[in-house]
């Protein structure tokens, strides 16, 4: 169990962001979720994405949010999610728009998992800002947008 104290910092924070970035690109960054509901707890027990046993605790002065950095390392990060993420699920219309699909989620480091013939993006931000990225292949027919859920 990785035994995690206070709140390093904010993953918004620009100096923070490229080095989260950085470390995301490299495989190494991690994510526990967290229900809203708990976001007043000091300790918590949770599991990141990656399968690391989290034990979690803050000072009364620091408040756990979204974007909490809990750990941060040379070669690791954790951060904090709060809520169930989000997904947007696509449909590519053949093998040639999957190929261009999966081209453009690789390239963009989306989340992803796979439901079938469906492609669900995790989201990390409003999907407004993913939709516009694959504006030319939604535009075109290549990719069914099947909503978010």
């Amino acid at each position: 169990m990785l035994r995690l104290h206070g709140i390093v910092g904010r993953a918004d924070d620009a100096e923070l962001h490229q080095r989260l970035h950085a470390l995301e690109h490299a495989g190494a960054l991690e994510r526990v979720t967290m229900e809203e509901a708990d976001l007043g707890r000091r300790r918590i027990r949770l599991t990141s994405d990656k399968g690391t046993d989290c034990a979690i605790s803050v000072d009364r002065a620091e408040d756990l949010s979204e974007g909490a950095v809990l750990l941060l390392e040379p070669g690791r990060a954790i951060v904090l999610r709060v809520g169930v993420a989000k997904a947007w699920r696509l449909r590519a219309r053949d093998a040639g728009a999957a190929l261009q699909l999966g081209w453009h989620a690789g390239n963009l480091h989306w989340r992803v998992r796979f439901d079938g013939d469906m492609l669900l993006v995790l989201l990390d931000g409003p999907l407004a800002e993913y939709r516009a990225r694959l504006a030319a292949l939604l535009d075109a027919g290549l990719v069914e947008d099947g909503g978010d859920g």
